[in-house]
């Protein structure tokens, strides 16, 4: 029988070019990294595969990698749905592992897409009104459809813009993602460190 709960997906196997080539999900953030950041906060509830090079996280996931290694977010999204598959999920959460205060918005994206049954996905929007793929509620076989034959490099907005969906709003420090020092600092200075 699928399960009612979401699966999550969460996207941590890019190359950090802005940052240096340096992992910004391993990045060090309040006494954790980035990444376990987010982990940390995600309801327990919630099955999460983490699509990226294993490495020790602070809760129990999942791993998977997109193939290729390096292939980018729709590829990421292909592995991570495989693992989804298996745990008979229904609906995809997906974020950027660089996302450490994302956790708050998925219930709220993921209540909006189960609200609308005609809706394939619910994108979260940042102040700018900028559509957050990668903190976004998906339906799994919708989003399984859309996705290319040869993901590895497709792009991700070709992908959504082939979906129904909706967005809700969210404030900045939620859709910020550290993928440059300023925005780490950004972070560490949310936090408090």
């Amino acid at each position: 029988m699928p399960s009612l709960q979401p699966g999550v997906i969460v996207l941590c196997g890019g190359t950090s070019r802005r940052m240096g080539e340096h992992d910004k999900t391993s990045e060090s953030l309040a006494g954790t990294t980035v990444m376990d950041h987010l982990l940390d906060a995600l309801p327990s509830s919630w099955e999460v595969v983490c699509v990226g090079e294993e490495r020790a996280t602070t809760r129990s996931v999942r791993w998977c990698r997109e193939s290729p290694a390096g292939g980018g977010p729709v590829a990421g999204i292909a592995a991570g749905l495989d693992e989804l598959d298996r745990l008979g999920a229904l609906i995809a959460v997906v974020v950027g592992g660089d996302m450490p205060f994302a956790a708050s918005a998925l219930p709220t994206l993921v209540d909006a897409l189960n609200a609308q049954p005609r809706i394939d996905a619910v994108l979260a929007t940042d102040p700018g009104g900028r559509r957050q793929p990668l903190l976004a509620a998906y339906r799994c076989g919708v989003l399984r459809a859309a996705l290319p034959r040869e993901p590895a490099g497709a792009r991700l907005m070709h992908v959504v813009d082939s979906l129904v969906t909706e967005t809700v709003p969210r404030e900045a420090q939620v859709t910020l993602d550290v993928d440059t020092p300023e925005a780490l600092e950004r972070a560490r200075h949310i936090v408090g460190t």
